[in-house]
């Protein structure tokens, strides 16, 4: 038998040289891009131009993954692409000021979902640039419900004579797994305080239970009309237009023929209708032609930040700095990527904060459900050591800011939220499936001794034992009574007036305003200002630095490869393809289930809410 050996190991050997052909190639192919991308000087703006602002993907709060993750997917197109909120704003609020910027030019078509409270922050930024006295123009071919948000808000927005406006309203549906579980023979142990702590229902039932229905009713009808209320007024419709133009639909496309673009036009929706043609030629006949596109003289977001952020980077603040800190994703034990927030990574970001003699206030930009408790409570000793520290700590809540999201955030000086931002989710659960009647049904059983009642009580491949239940059932309820504790300590309220508003419940910030969850309504730029306030930093004498987890070389080496090389990966044919329909069914059903298979709390115990309605 040696003749298997050697083949193997000549099999091996094969590999293994193909392998490190694979990486050379793979080295030249960086380097030499890197080479090309180094020749490239910075973007000109052009003296007379549009701003084209064209989101692609999610709208986020910090990119997932590291700058080589993000590369990977790119070229595998295995993940959505996403556009930073920030990038968006920074570049339109600064073209407001910029002479060379005649128009700013909207282009939603690529952007996918990224919630109201984030829309609302572009939508902003727009209404400063319009104040400014220029020209907002927008079209589109077709219009989902998200991309109309920011179409809306242009001076003149054109519609495809072919196109549609996909306004229909905001739903919230779920999948569930409890009969397939079954069928599978997966016993899922779910242990919970909170009547409407909802993440685990998927797991344990087959529809949606009576208090998880309440309380998301009780998010979307204000979430529908901050929707209706943002659209209506930058289109200076009447109070109600929206709800009519959705309610109505169907005897409205009879009356309009099936024409929809036709519909969005009579009811308001849209200035009129034109094609992608003669929407150019209007904007030519505003900042010229570009001669060697021959389209209009135009930049976008990318390259306008690129040509004027060194600036900034330069500039020097007297009194410091603000920094702010990204916390979005789910909350996992130990050290994480950007785009999910680690336990130990995170802290290690508030930690070098506190010891950073340039940094006066910290804001944390919480955009996040939660996730681990031990790693919840690791950031939120990190917090508390920081305001000993006697630097002040402001919280910003975005789109999402709840159970683990709101814990990391209680004990801040100030918790400020958007008027649309989820928050609360004062709840815990731990869930443990075990597959023993999975195996059973393949014919495996599993059996042995153990020294003590709990050695192998909780391996995944047996039942769990009566006392294994139990033990857990009580981690998991002091974890909640601490949680509970906790947040009456930090809004100095008593801990039967949060029980009251606890359970796992979640709320929109207007509402958790009423209930003393948050201090104030207002975006992260007036969390800023308030933390500035709070160090005593004069108003022009402090910069905002953003912050995240420090990179390692190969990784800087990747960012520079993906900000430099990008444009020539595209042209290359390169690029993630936005989902299909079926594919985003399928995509939720692996993001509830990737959420599950990702929790390492070693308590089994989540501070976790699945509310992004995104």
């Amino acid at each position: 038998m040696a003749w298997v050996g050697r083949s193997f190991r000549f099999v091996w050997r094969l590999l293994d040289g193909l392998r490190k052909v694979l990486h050379l190639l793979v080295l030249l192919l960086i380097f030499g891009v890197l080479l090309f991308a180094a020749r490239q000087p910075l973007p000109l703006v052009p003296s007379r131009a549009a701003l084209v602002i064209q989101p692609h993907g999610h709208l986020v709060e910090q990119l997932t993954g590291s700058p080589w993750d993000r590369s990977v997917s790119a070229l595998a197109q295995d993940r959505e692409p996403e556009t930073l909120v920030r990038d968006l704003t920074e570049a339109i609020r600064a073209a407001a000021k910029d002479e060379r910027i005649k128009v700013l030019v909207l282009d939603t078509e690529e952007l996918g979902s990224g919630g109201l409270t984030k829309l609302k922050a572009v939508a902003e930024a727009i209404q400063v640039f319009r104040a400014s006295g220029k020209k907002v123009l927008a079209f589109a071919h077709y219009a989902s419900q998200e991309q109309y948000y920011l179409m809306a808000q242009a001076d003149e927005a054109y519609l495809d004579p072919a196109g549609e406006v996909g306004v229909i309203g905001y739903a919230a549906y779920h999948l569930y797994y409890r009969d397939a579980l079954e069928k599978l023979g997966v016993e899922v142990n779910v242990f919970k305080v909170g009547t409407h702590k909802s993440f685990t229902e998927p797991f344990t039932r087959q529809d949606m239970s009576p208090e998880d229905r309440e309380q998301v009713q009780g998010i979307l009808t204000p979430l529908w009309q901050a929707y209706q209320t943002g659209v209506e007024g930058a289109r200076h419709l009447a109070p109600g237009a929206v709800e009519s133009y959705v309610r109505d639909i169907l005897p409205s496309m009879r009356e309009a023929g099936g024409d929809a673009a036709l519909l969005a036009q009579q009811r308001g929706l849209v200035t009129g209708r034109k094609t992608w043609l003669e929407f150019e030629k209007e904007i030519i006949g505003l900042v010229g032609e570009d001669s060697s596109s021959h389209s209009f003289n135009a930049i976008d977001q990318a390259d306008y930040l690129a040509a004027n952020r060194p600036d900034s980077v330069l500039s020097r603040h007297p009194d410091g700095q603000v920094a702010v800190l990204v916390a979005s994703g789910n909350i996992i034990d130990g050290d994480r990527p950007p785009g999910e927030i680690g336990g130990d990574s995170f802290a290690a970001l508030l930690r070098k904060a506190r010891f950073d003699a340039d940094v006066k206030a910290v804001v944390l930009r919480i955009d996040s459900g939660g996730g681990s408790m031990l790693a919840s409570e690791v950031i939120r000793q990190e917090v508390a050591a920081l305001k000993a520290a006697g630097k002040p700590v402001v919280a910003s809540f975005a789109s999402v800011a709840a159970s683990g999201g709101y814990y990391i955030a209680m004990d801040a000086d100030e918790i400020w939220a958007e008027p649309t931002t989820i928050t609360g989710s004062i709840g815990v659960f731990g869930i443990v499936p075990t597959f023993q009647k999975t195996l059973g049904k393949l014919g495996i059983a599993s059996d042995g001794i153990e020294t003590s009642p709990l050695a192998g009580a909780m391996n995944l491949e047996r039942s769990f034992e009566p006392a294994a239940r139990e033990v857990l059932q009580l981690g998991v309820e002091h974890a909640y009574h601490d949680f509970v504790g906790h947040v009456a300590n930090a809004r100095h309220k008593k801990p039967e007036e949060i029980e009251a508003v606890a359970e796992g419940r979640v709320w929109v910030a207007t509402e958790a305003l009423k209930l003393g969850l948050i201090d104030q309504l207002g975006d992260v730029d007036k969390a800023i200002a308030a933390a500035a306030r709070r160090a005593h930093l004069g108003a022009g004498r402090y910069g905002t630095s953003w912050r995240s987890k420090e990179l390692t070389w190969r990784e800087t080496l990747i960012r520079q490869l993906r900000a430099e090389g990008g444009s020539l990966l595209g042209r290359l044919g390169f690029g993630a393809e936005p989902p299909s329909q079926i594919g985003r069914v399928v995509g939720a059903a692996e993001r509830q289930l990737r959420s599950l298979a990702a929790f390492n709390d070693p308590r089994r115990v989540y501070y976790y809410c699945a509310c992004d309605l995104r």
